[in-house]
């Protein structure tokens, strides 16, 4: 004799509760730092200390967002020639990539800075010596190159490599009926690319290209190797002549995870939103 079906044997499971969904790491990240705010604006100490790193956060967020919107725009170029039906371009563009991969971002600076920069000054003005003798063009020293401006070709560089990667991973996820679709549609390969392929590969690039904004973001702190007055080269300076080393760089932690933690947030909403939109439409 059987037993009668259990109704509630497949019933779907039920939804969590808001408690449930509530972010308690973030929550305790918060608390902690608005304690560590109250204290800076009881502390003398520490509204110097806020006042002087402080002052670097408009270093560090021009950097990011000018490094990589460069580095986007490189990027793509990059992953359109990685797909390209040429074989020498795929493979010169990929030894690019895994020799801006494989170098390290602080050798890198370095390089940029110090090589490659002067460089191309010196190229700058050899060729077009007539030119700036008859004062058709400017003279350009390399005093006139900023270390800002090398900083930033020097990641635009680097995560253009991360980027190309990341988009030729997406563009090659698209399933190839589309590309066959397209064509037979008359549409061009550009077109193709750019009104077919591109918007759908998008969806699975969005999560790790805002990881790569996150860890440019962290990696704009190496620019105070050269220099450059950002959040950490304040912090520096600052130690350097307090010996304050906990109270400094706690601040500046506090400045940078404010930072990171919200565009990880912000990414992670936009993920959820396009998630729902693409249930949506199926």
């Amino acid at each position: 004799m059987t037993s009668p079906p259990n109704p509630t044997r497949h019933a779907p499971p039920p939804p969590p509760s808001r408690i449930s969904r509530i972010p308690w790491w973030l929550v305790i990240l918060c608390v902690l730092g608005l304690l560590l705010v109250a204290t800076g604006l009881a502390s003398e100490q520490y509204r110097i200390i806020f006042n002087v790193v402080g002052s670097g956060l408009s270093v560090t967020i021009r950097v990011t967002i000018i490094a990589f919107a460069a580095s986007l725009v490189l990027g793509t170029t990059l992953a359109l020639g990685l797909v390209s039906v040429s074989r020498w371009l795929a493979e010169g563009l990929k030894a690019y990539v895994e020799i801006m991969r494989g170098v390290p971002m602080i050798v890198l600076l370095y390089y940029i800075a110090f090589a490659i920069g002067p460089a191309l000054i010196d190229g700058y003005g050899w060729l077009f010596h007539g030119a700036i003798a008859i004062g058709i063009m400017p003279e350009i020293t390399i005093r006139d190159f900023s270390f800002e401006w090398r900083a930033i070709f020097a990641l635009t560089l680097a995560y253009s490599a991360f980027i190309a990667e990341i988009m030729r991973g997406g563009i090659q996820s698209i399933h190839i009926g589309q590309w066959e679709a397209a064509q037979a549609l008359g549409l061009s390969r550009f077109k193709t690319m750019r009104l077919v392929i591109l918007p759908q590969a998008f969806k699975t690039m969005t999560p790790p290209l805002g990881n790569d904004l996150v860890s440019m973001l962290k990696d704009s702190s190496l620019v105070s190797v050269l220099g450059i007055a950002d959040i950490t080269q304040n912090g520096k300076t600052y130690t350097a002549s307090t010996f304050l080393f906990f109270q400094t760089y706690t601040v500046v932690a506090f400045f940078y995870l404010v930072m990171t933690i919200g565009l990880t947030l912000l990414v992670r909403r936009l993920e959820r939103r396009m998630k729902r939109n693409e249930q949506r439409v199926d």
